[in-house]
């Protein structure tokens, strides 16, 4: 929701092996897409504060419903929605579009930060953002976790130059329809990373701490 993440950052999170992984992946699209989808139709009719507020509802309503459907919440989009009810909330009540405008470039900045430290020691965090959808050797951790990292960066980049250089319905504009589809592309080309680096049958547990 780095749309967040974003939120972020959809994020790289996957649903547990044990659920149907397509079907799995298109709910938690639609999960979080909805708040985004809801966050630019009320910012068009109502405007931007008007907006935001109805941002905030409708992440709430998403986190209820992937609990519900999905038996939990994914680590991304939560820490994505935390930040949309602390920045969303302090737009709405001191009625400063600011706050909402840099949470995506705080939120990937922290992102980038945390995948960092993780790296530096000797932890692979994205094992946890991906719950065990994958297998993958240090080398390939290592890896995926640098070209995350850049692709954070790049999106607080982004973020800032559209916020302050463009108008605010050109930025909401961004926020739904470039932050989203950048991730996604971004991920579906780490896929031949994945398959190159990917463990077949990884030994149950050791060294999980990365």
């Amino acid at each position: 929701m780095s749309a967040a993440p974003a939120s972020p950052p959809p994020s790289p999170s996957s649903p547990p092996p044990e659920t149907g992984a397509g079907d799995g992946q298109w709910l938690k699209l639609v999960l979080e897409a909805g708040p985004l989808l809801v966050f630019f139709l009320s910012n068009a009719w109502f405007g931007l504060i008007p907006g935001t507020a109805a941002f905030i509802v409708a992440t709430a309503i998403s986190l209820v419903a992937s609990r519900v459907l999905m038996g939990r919440v994914p680590i991304m989009p939560l820490v994505g929605a935390v930040f949309v009810f602390v920045f969303g909330g302090l737009t709405v009540l001191l009625e400063d579009d600011l706050f909402i405008k840099i949470k995506p470039t705080i939120v990937n900045l922290l992102f980038a930060g945390l995948l960092t430290a993780g790296l530096m020691t000797g932890r692979h965090f994205l094992k946890l953002v991906f719950d065990g959808a994958f297998h993958l050797t240090d080398r390939g951790w290592t890896l995926l976790t640098v070209r995350w990292i850049g692709f954070f960066l790049v999106l607080a980049a982004l973020n800032e130059v559209v916020w302050r250089g463009f108008s605010s319905d050109t930025w909401v504009t961004f926020k739904v329809f470039g932050i989203l589809p950048l991730t996604l592309v971004f991920s579906l080309a780490q896929v031949p990373l994945l398959m190159r680096h990917k463990v077949e049958d990884a030994p149950p547990a050791s060294g999980a701490g990365g």
